[in-house]
């Protein structure tokens, strides 16, 4: 089983471990494509007014062009302890014991922008960019990513896929039709009957997801195994065409 997160927008700055190297993440593959983007990260950092209008920095963000200029020498940590955020912090890694994080490095990718999908525990460097930029000298990161990461995750036939990403980040690499997946998206029932997807609570309810399964470990190896587990854990789904509905009642309500 595999498990795909979306990053955060939001990071932890500074790090204990070496800088970033050719073949040190999951999917060396992605290596050329990688260097590309960090790259075109790099140069766009020499021209700050231009860094600014492409990655959508307002005057207290300008900080993140020097972080982005660095991103070749800079220190580095786990992924899922670099991100933040109401994911990240509901999924809160720092807590995790050490089954619980191993389970975590072999079981799941978190899928960054300029790295493409990183293992949860492989050592990545603070940035800033969005699924939605465009970089001068490279091309849409769609189109970028797309073919490489699709590829990269067939040949990694991980028998099973959990796809807890968000659209865009899905956009930068959907999973193959060669591998069995489901995607799942985080709903509520509304008031009037009908099923509201969640926006703060979605991101809350994947992070907690992915908690739980650190935890539990559970041995699931398709969509029925799946099934079978959350319904046991008290959670609530439903088939909706080509997804998975996981219902969720949004704290404080």
């Amino acid at each position: 089983m595999l498990v795909l997160l979306p990053p955060s927008e939001t990071k932890r700055p500074g790090g204990a471990g070496a800088p970033l190297h050719p073949g040190s993440l999951a999917l060396p593959e992605l290596d050329d494509a990688r260097a590309a983007v960090v790259d075109a990260l790099v140069a766009l950092s020499a021209d700050p007014d231009a860094a600014a209008g492409v990655l959508s920095l307002g005057p207290r963000q300008l900080g993140e062009i020097a972080v982005n200029a660095a991103l070749r020498d800079a220190p580095t940590m786990a992924a899922i302890d670099r991100y933040t955020g109401v994911l990240f912090d509901a999924l809160d890694a720092p807590s995790l014991d050490a089954r619980a994080r191993r389970w975590a490095g072999e079981h799941v990718l978190i899928h960054s922008a300029p790295f493409g999908p990183v293992g949860a525990l492989d050592q990545i460097p603070a940035y800033r960019l969005g699924a939605g930029a465009s970089l001068p000298g490279l091309a849409p990161l769609r189109r970028h990513w797309s073919g490489a990461v699709t590829t990269a995750l067939a040949a990694a036939d991980p028998g099973f896929v959990i796809d807890l990403r968000s659209e865009a980040y899905v956009a930068l690499g959907p999973v193959p039709a060669s591998v069995p997946s489901v995607f799942v998206r985080i709903v509520t029932d509304g008031t009037d009957g009908a099923v509201r997807a969640l926006n703060h609570f979605n991101k809350h309810a994947k992070g907690a997801l992915v908690r739980e399964l650190a935890t539990a470990r559970p041995r699931v190896r398709s969509l029925s195994g799946l099934l079978t587990w959350l319904s046991a854990r008290g959670h609530r789904v439903e088939e909706s065409g080509a997804d998975w509905l996981l219902f969720e009642t949004p704290r404080g309500s």
